[in-house]
């Protein structure tokens, strides 16, 4: 036992970097990614031509490949194009792929929630006067806004979950620092992945909570049937 507390508190410094790496990561892609994908999932709900199938092939390419694929192209692939925008570091490629790769997820929920507004919410707000745009933000919106919050849960976990993923071009984040680890103590591996395994964990877990309160919060969204 007394080794296992030793192990523990050699690698803790390494593991907590790595965690700390990883919250910023997880959290801009969730947050960059949340943006962009809503606005893409209001656009697509709307049937815009050309942008409906553009952002419906942006996002079965991003949901069709592995993330590791995509991140891949955005680190080695993009900056040997030339163009100066594109030469970023090991960590900007983390944080666009991470948040592009977000983005597919959500901007489909969001037009999921959209699309399971009735269509008689469309219909009551219009015979009142109101135009195609404030119907979108002040009648549908707040009611598939509640209807996304359920699954965001899953896509988030999964972002967070992803990072261990960006190891592989050089960042930092925990399971790398894990691995770095385990050079250290190679007869306890399975303890030392053992306890990255259970710091993911403390990090998901308040996360799926905070949903389900958000989610008890907000409530069932209810609709009325004007049909």
């Amino acid at each position: 036992m007394q080794h296992y507390v030793e192990i523990v508190v050699a690698i803790l410094p390494f593991l907590w970097t790595g965690f700390v790496q990883t919250f910023w990561v997880s959290l801009i892609a969730i947050v960059v990614g949340s943006v962009l994908g809503f606005l893409i999932g209001v656009v697509r709900s709307q049937r815009v031509p050309v942008f409906h199938q553009l952002f419906g092939l942006y996002i079965h390419l991003l949901r069709g490949t592995p993330f590791l694929v995509q991140l891949y192209v955005f680190y080695f692939v993009l900056p040997n194009t030339g163009i100066a925008a594109l030469q970023w570091s090991s960590e900007m490629a983390a944080f666009v792929s991470l948040s592009v790769y977000t983005s597919s997820y959500v901007a489909e929920i969001v037009m999921g929630a959209i699309d399971a507004v009735p269509k008689g919410q469309w219909e009551a707000a219009t015979s009142l006067g109101f135009k195609r745009v404030p119907i979108l933000a002040l009648v549908v919106l707040p009611q598939a806004l509640k209807l996304t919050v359920p699954p965001m849960s899953g896509v988030y976990v999964n972002i967070i979950k992803n990072t261990a993923i960006l190891s592989v071009i050089g960042i930092s984040e925990l399971t790398r620092q894990g691995e770095i680890s385990i050079m250290r103590f190679p007869r306890d591996v399975l303890f030392i992945y053992g306890v990255i395994a259970l710091v993911y964990f403390a990090y998901c877990y308040p996360v799926l909570r905070f949903t389900r309160w958000a989610e008890r919060k907000v409530g069932g969204t209810r609709f009325i049937n004007l049909d």
